[in-house]
């Protein structure tokens, strides 16, 4: 943990309702520094600021990011904007924590990566249960359970969005153009943390239903690992209660959700059971935030969690996915 206590100074895109919660999560740690709004409406932007008492507001991204006035910006855009915002803001050398899903596709994942290098700056997927110390509990203590066996993990959570989809009225959260989606929104919280503890699937098996608009609603996907198996399931067109689990030959480790772990349990194949779960001390968004700032602060390039590594092969395997469901982005054709 770096103890510096200099200032990050923040410049955030996007004004949605998770990007006010990034921000809380962020206050909580002294070297956040919020100076700059950027949106592309002035008078959303203006709000924006007056809530969160941000000093600048800005219509052009560039304008933001040109100059001294900011170090870092968190980029909380529609998916498709993600890889163009990153890489504009990467080529005025500053740092960038980008919202998932990361980017539209591997492509752009890489061209993002590449970005980063070439201009020495950080780059950090905003994949925030990973960063937890529940997770870090899981992590920790997986060796508990012996030989893993099965990842079954299940975030399925019925959009409201999908209320108006019914109704005819196509938004924002099933656009294809919007590289949107059931799998990108609510599936990469199954699939990342999957590849943060197991790497790389030897086979990827996806099953799902796609809409009208032409992005998916929901899906099962199997995977193949040596001596293991996995399995994600996801949907915005029903709920469930699933826990995720992790199955071992001497027992499992259960997460009552994936997304926001609040407790996490390790039961023996003896019938004990140990409970792994933290006490919840900051906002699971202050460690994302913290991690980022550890980083660029540290003079590393990346994230030894949400590395560059775990966000490409995260990204690979929802292309992967997205083509086995035949679900297709304009930005897919952008070569």
């Amino acid at each position: 943990m770096n103890t510096t206590t200099d200032k990050i100074r923040f410049g955030v895109v996007g004004t949605n309702f998770i990007t006010d919660w990034v921000i809380a999560g962020a206050r909580q740690d002294s070297r956040f520094e919020l100076v700059a709004i950027c949106s592309r409406k002035e008078e959303t932007g203006l709000a924006f600021a007056k809530k969160h008492g941000i000093p600048y507001t800005f219509t052009s991204l560039e304008e933001m990011v040109t100059g001294s006035l900011v170090d870092a910006v968190y980029i909380a855009s529609p998916n498709y904007k993600h890889a163009e915002q990153a890489m504009l803001c990467m080529r005025h050398g500053k740092h960038v924590l980008c919202e998932k899903a990361f980017a539209s596709n591997a492509q752009e994942v890489r061209q993002m990566i590449a970005a980063a290098k070439s201009n020495h700056v950080v780059l950090m997927e905003a994949m925030k249960p990973t960063l937890t110390p529940n997770f870090l509990a899981v992590k920790n203590n997986l060796e508990k359970i012996g030989k893993v066996r099965r990842y079954f993990s299940c975030y399925c959570q019925y959009s409201s969005r999908y209320d108006k989809f019914k109704e005819g009225i196509v938004l924002n959260a099933f656009k294809p153009d919007m590289s949107n989606g059931a799998l990108v929104d609510i599936g990469v919280y199954t699939i990342y943390p999957m590849v943060v503890l197991f790497g790389r699937p030897k086979s990827i098996t996806a099953n799902g239903i796609k809409l009208s608009s032409g992005v998916d609603g929901q899906g099962v996907v199997s995977f193949e690992y040596d001596g293991m198996n996995a399995t994600v399931l996801y949907s915005k067109i029903a709920n469930s209660s699933l826990p995720t689990e992790i199955q071992g030959e001497e027992g499992n480790i259960t997460l009552d959700r994936i997304n926001i772990i609040g407790d996490v349990t390790l039961s023996y194949r003896s019938g004990n059971k140990e409970v792994l779960t933290q006490p919840d001390l900051k906002d699971d968004y202050y460690y994302e935030i913290c991690e980022f700032i550890n980083v660029i602060c540290s003079g590393k390039m990346e994230s030894d969690v949400n590395s560059h590594s775990h966000s490409l092969i995260t990204m690979e395997i929802m292309d992967e996915i997205r083509r086995q469901l035949g679900v297709v982005y304009p930005a897919d054709r952008i070569k």
